[in-house]
């Protein structure tokens, strides 16, 4: 067996065409960012990356064969990946002047496994780390051989139809199609061999004894909808561990830092970085829509200027509403409406869409219920959309309905199943 020499990539400032001073660099805390197999880190990371390089500086490492990562001929196990991940964070503590501090480390499914066996080899180094979409065994050793064998007679393309039914939940492939498309292709270019070579690591990667050992504080995450690495592999690892907690995301599947971006970066910062006093100390097992604290949202600022509320609020109606929505109406402001729309866009989306109380997913709701009680139809289709857009599943939408039945009127209700059921067929959702 033998250590690879990983290829780093940085994923944070440089994704805009910035570059950081170096005391930019040593005030950040150092996140090393691990990839799953058949992707490249970029695609992957690129997403969620976005949201965390003002807290973390971002390095992300390749597989071997993938991405930008240089091919190897030789054996490897999980475990040496490991610590060609301890050797690249060395040489990148010593680049940023602080050769002695901890580094936080984040990988997804054999990225993720790697972060495991990287808290047993070097717990004095690890501060914490989330290990998202794995598990401490994944799959079976005759699997992960056939694969292997598959892969290196007929190359990577042989995987691209189930990876693409396993990585992603339903409907994301129509909703992201280039997050989507540029992980596939990922996918297709990967060396073979290598491959080949990682599917054999997994097959002899077996860390459940060892759970007990692991002293580093450990984030789980996991997608309701995968079925490479369940939930249930997710919660074996965070039991096993003596400081842990465990997220599951109901609308995702095996990619979450691609499929949940946001979500991915907020729960990874909040127990990397205890500023709202959840830490890695404590057993926190909890699905996504469970409260993360009891401190109160801090207010917004009073004095910031009309323009930048507006500008933020902007942002958050894109990303709500979609670019395509936001262009629409838009283009059809007149003299007579742009009052309007400037208070849109400053209170409801700059206020209110903005504040850090409830997530996204609770406000669609919140919304949906909204439109359901007065009346509104054409808001209500186009919250139905924003609700898919903010990771509200099919089976929770058709809750938030019943729920209006029971106190907002059954015929309220009957008219908005069947408006939703449109708007989501017209999604291609259903």
């Amino acid at each position: 067996m033998t250590v690879p020499d990983l290829t780093p990539v940085a994923l944070g400032d440089n994704l805009t065409g910035s570059q950081p001073e170096d005391h930019a660099r040593q005030d950040k805390p150092l996140l090393i960012l691990g990839p799953s197999l058949g992707t490249a880190v970029t695609p992957l990371w690129a997403p969620a990356a976005a949201h965390l390089k003002d807290r973390f500086e971002l390095i992300g490492w390749e597989l071997p064969g993938h991405g930008r990562g240089s091919v190897v001929a030789d054996e490897f196990d999980v475990e040496d990946l490991a610590e060609g991940v301890h050797r690249l964070a060395d040489r990148l503590r010593q680049e940023r002047g602080t050769p002695d501090k901890k580094y936080f480390y984040a990988g997804v499914s054999v990225g993720g496994a790697v972060g495991l066996a990287l808290s047993l080899a070097h717990p004095d180094a690890v501060q914490a780390v989330a290990a998202i979409c794995t598990g401490a065994k994944i799959g079976e050793r005759a699997g992960w051989i056939e694969r292997a064998e598959l892969v290196e007679t007929s190359g990577t393309p042989t995987q691209v139809i189930g990876s693409a039914e396993k990585w992603f939940a339903p409907g994301f492939l129509e909703r992201q199609r280039v997050i989507a498309t540029e992980l596939l292709h990922s996918l297709q270019e990967a060396d073979r061999n290598d491959y080949g070579l990682v599917c054999r690591a997994l097959s002899r990667c077996d860390l459940r004894d060892r759970l007990g050992e692991i002293s580093v504080p450990v984030l789980t995450l996991a997608g309701a909808h995968d079925v490479a690495t369940p939930p249930e592999s997710l919660q074996q690892v965070a039991d096993g561990v003596a400081q842990s907690a465990s997220v599951v995301f109901d609308d995702a599947a095996h990619l979450l830092p691609a499929e949940r971006p946001e979500d991915t970066a907020r729960e990874i910062a909040a127990f990397f970085l205890p500023d709202d006093g959840r830490s890695g100390g404590s057993s926190d097992v909890r699905s996504e829509n469970a409260a993360s604290g009891t401190e109160w949202p801090a207010l917004p600022d009073p004095v910031a200027p009309r323009s930048r509320v507006k500008e933020e609020g902007m942002t958050v109606r894109r990303e709500v509403l979609s670019d395509e929505h936001v262009d629409r109406a838009e283009s059809r402001t007149t003299e007579f409406t742009a009052p309007f729309q400037d208070l849109i866009s400053r209170y409801a989306w700059g206020e209110i869409w903005t504040r850090p109380g409830l997530d996204r997913k609770t406000r669609s709701a919140i919304t949906l219920t909204a439109m359901i009680a007065l009346g509104h139809w054409q808001e209500f289709d186009m919250h139905i959309k924003a609700a898919r857009r903010n990771g509200v599943g099919i089976p929770e939408i058709q809750e938030i309905i019943l729920q209006s039945a029971i106190y907002c009127g059954v015929p309220a209700a009957n008219t908005a199943f069947s408006r939703a059921q449109s708007v989501l067929d017209d999604l291609g959702d259903l």
